[in-house]
């Protein structure tokens, strides 16, 4: 029998940070170039290679206890016992290395006879954990008077035709290690290890399947990205995710199944918009694995075309962190390449609120737990209400998960949540699911702040003449246009009128500049350099979505034109600044007219928001409403009151709008209890009608019990004389408009509507049908 080979190595951890034992033991188990060419001369023959793991039970106590210099004689006695016991239980055996890897952490490579099996291992490991011990306390006992016991694991370290290559088998070596390892703590049994075999083939042979669950924009109704999900074999153990992760975090192969999913997703991902993102799941060690930093998914993102910002990492939370020193360095770099950061499962994992403040996240993806049942549980609404005040002051944004009814998407809607995910939106599919049409359509019309004039207005009515040339313009010429066009920071490169590129001044002075960029780029076509997907939107899109949308693009190209198009042909471009200073603007302005009570836009904003319909030609519809009896309400209960009461109808009013109406609806609050709604003709009826039907549900709540039985109330009339008043009723009059109309037109033939509306006992709406009767309802 050869010789054993022995070393100690490995050094001891610092305070804080994290032990890389086994990947430099078994680079150094590797450079004993005997060992390395013997394995491999193994996994090529197609025969294991056997591990056994030995540690003394509670060692660091008995440090602790006993000092330095007895314990490094323990582990010299332990050396020794090794080198007395193995080659009795391993007669006839190659042993290939026997290494002390770390303080009193050993292992035992070899050759096993005969055909090797896992409960063969198992007994080998208990006899000579007997012996083992038998012969470390002979001595132990005489000094210490106290025993010592030991803990011993096995694996198999197994073949692949072919060999594994030096880094291969560095990896299945570590892997076998740390099986041992866990084997000897008594996390894998006997029946654990029996699945590990399935569970090492379907990583080897990349059985895992990827699926794809869209991230909406709560406020557009458009995809933000798709979120990576992993699914096992169907006829495995392993079909689901909770039991694929658990089983790898339990046999240490967590690190290697993220791997394989990474390289799953990405490659059957498909195309991307370019501001689109996918979502990977990271465990928080994971990201700070050696293995993960050597730039794996860079290069794997870069030869499937897409960019770093591309890609979001979710870091989990249901998983204690542990070290923020290190996780937070380690996502500095991946930060600086321009990957984004998102918090996963917020609300149910580790020191959560610590989390996000060590972490600072592009993303908070609230849990399904606080997102589930949102619609009837005060208590999570107040939650969701606080993280979307929260993350907006950070600079983040929150992604509610497992959205599954109508009701919770539409609370969601009215408190701001920013984007949403769930089963109601889409299901998880492979390849990536479409967005239904109807849900895109629901999510815009329902989305927060639907009404004012900036969501109306396009952008077209924005856009300035672009500089434009043809794809093979000389860069040369291009920075001479913009040379004598000093004002003007871009120019559009354009195919037959469509626009196909997009180069700005300041990515070109920065290309131009930098070490040889004259010499390399000058005298190239521009198509070379520009920006082949630039952002591109219909000259019809509603200011405040293209400013989001181009808000939410790559740091790079955050301040890029927008490029405007009718009918596919250029239109010109949009700066985010002018985009922004026109909502400003609006927002300013709308302000000063804005009722003080309600926050509606007033009577300036009304008469503007129906001068432009009418400017542009637009069929629209009105509706004028105020309340029967408000003053023998106001009367009976006070003003107080009677601001709630108001209050109520400016909600009714815009809960309406969103439900049944359009993003570029509008509601506004002339003063008192005279409210105006602007919708389209098809629209209108059904959004009074809601409006009236929940008026008079809720209406009731607002008297005491004797006032609602006798369906009245006891209050003086203008003349000082005390005589009975029925209940607070809306009445509401619609007309139609179509072409130039003017606004105080408008507003007298809505008041004549209005004033027939209230002849009619009740809540009620009436409708202007030229020619015919009037109509109510």
């Amino acid at each position: 029998m050869p010789k054993l080979h022995w070393s100690l190595f490995g050094r001891r951890e610092r305070p804080g940070e994290q032990p890389q034992r086994y990947p430099e033991s078994t680079v150094k188990l590797l450079r004993n170039t005997s060992l390395a060419d013997r394995l491999q001369q193994q996994m090529q023959e197609g025969w294991p290679a056997g591990v056994l793991f030995f540690d003394i039970v509670h060692f660091f106590e008995f440090e602790q206890l006993y000092g330095e210099v007895l314990a490094q004689r323990v582990i010299e006695l332990l050396r020794n016992a090794l080198d007395e016991k193995v080659p009795d239980f391993l007669p006839d055996t190659e042993i290939l290395a026997v290494e002390n890897l770390w303080g009193d952490d050993f292992a035992v490579v070899f050759v096993p006879p005969g055909e090797p099996n896992r409960s063969r291992l198992s007994d080998l490991a208990v006899a000579l954990k007997v012996a083992l011990q038998h012969r470390l306390n002979q001595d132990v006992l005489r000094v210490t008077g106290q025993g010592l016991e030991l803990h011993v694991g096995y694996a198999l370290l197994p073949p692949r035709a072919g060999g594994w290559g030096n880094g291969g088998l560095e990896k299945r070596l570590y892997a076998a290690v740390r099986e041992a390892q866990q084997v000897a703590k008594g996390k894998l049994d006997l029946e654990t290890l029996q699945l590990l075999d399935e569970f090492r083939g379907i990583l080897d042979r990349r059985l895992i399947t990827v699926v794809y669950q869209p991230v909406v924009n709560l406020a557009s109704g458009t995809v933000l990205g798709w979120e990576a999900l992993a699914r096992g074999p169907e006829d495995s153990h392993f079909r689901t995710p909770d039991v694929l992760f658990n089983f790898a975090e339990e046999a240490g192969l967590l690190f290697s199944l993220e791997r394989v999913c990474r390289e799953q997703a990405l490659h059957h991902l498909g195309e991307l918009a370019p501001a689109q993102k996918l979502f990977l799941n990271i465990h928080p060690r994971t990201i700070c694995d050696p293995n993960f930093t050597r730039g794996e998914t860079m290069q794997l993102i870069r030869e499937l075309g897409l960019e770093p910002y591309n890609v979001v990492f979710e870091i989990t939370e249901r998983h204690n962190v542990g070290d923020y020193t290190v996780l937070n360095r380690t996502l500095e770099h991946y930060r600086s390449q321009g990957y984004l950061v998102a918090v996963d499962d917020v609300g149910t994992g580790y020191s959560g609120l610590q989390a996000i403040a060590e972490i600072r996240p592009n993303f908070l993806k609230v849990d399904m737990s606080l997102v589930r049942g949102v619609d009837a549980n005060p208590v999570k609404r107040a939650l969701l209400e606080t993280l979307v005040s929260f993350a907006d002051k950070i600079g983040s944004a929150i992604i509610a998960e497992g959205i599954e009814t109508r009701a919770e998407l539409v609370t969601l809607l009215t408190m701001g949540v920013h984007y949403g995910q769930g089963y109601f939106l889409a299901r998880p599919a492979h390849p990536k699911p479409d967005l239904v049409p109807e849900i895109g359509q629901f999510v815009g019309r329902n989305c927060r702040g639907c009404n004012g004039y900036h969501r109306s207005h396009p952008i077209g009515g924005l856009a300035e003449p672009a500089l434009q040339v043809e794809p093979s313009t000389l860069v040369e010429d291009v920075k001479g246009m913009l040379n004598d066009n000093e004002p003007i920071n871009g120019v559009v490169v354009v195919d037959r009128l469509r626009p196909v590129g997009l180069i700005m001044r300041h990515h070109l002075d920065r290309l131009l500049g930098s070490h040889y960029g004259v010499a390399l780029y000058y005298h190239r076509a521009v198509s070379q350099v520009m920006d082949p997907a630039p952002m591109v939107v219909d000259a019809e899109t509603p200011v405040a979505m293209v400013a989001e949308a181009a808000m939410n693009r790559e740091k790079p190209k955050l301040y890029d034109y927008v490029i405007v198009t009718r009918d596919g042909s250029l239109a010109g471009v949009v700066s985010v600044q002018k985009m922004l200073d026109f909502i400003t603007r609006w927002q300013i302005e709308l302000a000063k007219g804005a009722n003080p009570l309600t926050g509606l836009p007033g009577n300036i904003a009304i008469e503007r928001e129906i001068e432009i319909r009418g400017g542009r030609g637009e069929s629209f519809s009105l509706a004028y409403a105020d309340l029967d009896h408000f003053k023998s309400y106001n009367d009976r209960y006070g003003f107080e009151n009677g601001d709630r009461l108001l209050l109520l109808v400016a909600r009714l009013i815009t809960r309406a709008i969103r439900r049944y109406g359009r993003p570029s609806d509008f509601a506004g609050h002339i003063g008192g209890d005279d409210f105006v709604i602007i919708s389209t003709p098809e629209r209108i009826e059904r959004i009074c009608q809601a409006v009236v039907r929940c008026f008079k549900r809720l209406v009731k709540d607002f008297y005491r019990d004797e006032d609602r039985r006798r369906g009245a109330v006891h209050a003086p009339d203008r003349d000082g004389r005390v005589k009975e008043f029925p209940l607070v009723a809306i009445s509401m009059g619609i007309i139609d408009c179509a072409g130039a109309c003017d606004a105080r037109a408008v507003a007298e033939r809505a008041a004549e509507v209005k004033r027939y509306a209230k002849t009619v006992p009740g809540s009620k709406y009436v409708r202007d049908r030229r020619g015919q009767n009037l109509t109510w309802n």
